[in-house]
């Protein structure tokens, strides 16, 4: 796998056009901006970025209409545990659950150009594994609630 080439912000900054011939040269067309004061950026050519952008909404259609079919939709929840191994901890209908949101999800959230959606969706049902994963934590999930008021919950 190739490694992104590594710089500092202030190259950018200091040194445009040698920063950007190193862009240039780079096969993947992407340099990591590293930065003391936020977090670091990924400065790529525009084609690269849209033809990534391109391939996702490619892939994300393609799982969409592999769930309409049964065996597409079999075929995908076969793949799930080697993409995701936690959801062997799921019950089956949870598996099934989580395959249809994140599907969806991906596909909406490719639609909108924007896929910071996909992330909670993965850690919400990976925490559910975990909690399915461990006999104390499922217990204390389960457990009944004692019908306490707690009040309102204040906003945040």
């Amino acid at each position: 796998m190739t490694t992104t080439i590594e710089v500092p912000f202030s190259q950018l900054v200091q040194k445009p056009k040698a920063t950007v011939a190193q862009l240039e040269a780079d096969p993947r067309r992407r340099l990591r901006l590293d930065r003391r004061d936020g977090e670091d950026l990924i400065l790529e050519s525009a084609a690269r970025a849209e033809a990534e952008d391109e391939a996702l909404r490619m892939a994300s259609r393609l799982f969409f209409s592999l769930m309409k079919d049964d065996k597409g939709a079999r075929s995908l929840l076969f793949a799930l545990p080697d993409v995701f191994p936690w959801v062997q901890f799921l019950p089956t209908e949870d598996v099934r659950s989580f395959l249809v949101e994140i599907v969806s999800t991906i596909r909406a959230s490719t639609d909108l150009g924007n896929v910071a959606a996909i992330a909670p969706v993965i850690a919400a049902w990976k925490g559910t594994a975990e909690i399915y994963s461990d006999p104390e934590l499922l217990k204390a999930a389960s457990a009944p609630l004692d019908g306490t008021d707690y009040g309102p919950v204040p906003d945040c």
